[in-house]
């Protein structure tokens, strides 16, 4: 696995965990820390996706297909 693909999948896992924490706060009933933690879920998933993205084109590039 590339250092690429690496640094997607641990982007993920903390969306993954910014969004269980989320779930957790909501459900106690702590809505601000539940709505902050929804929004660091969702700049991490943005973030994943984004290097996701980056990764395939720069994997195309090197297999000399464009897009």
């Amino acid at each position: 696995m590339n250092d690429s693909n690496q640094k997607v999948i641990e982007m993920h896992k903390a969306a993954a965990h910014a969004h269980l924490a989320a779930a957790e706060q909501h459900g106690k009933g702590d809505h601000l820390s539940g709505h902050e933690a929804s929004r660091l879920a969702l700049e991490h998933s943005a973030k994943a996706f984004e290097m996701a993205q980056a990764a395939h084109r720069d994997a195309e590039t090197r297999a000399g297909k464009t897009t």
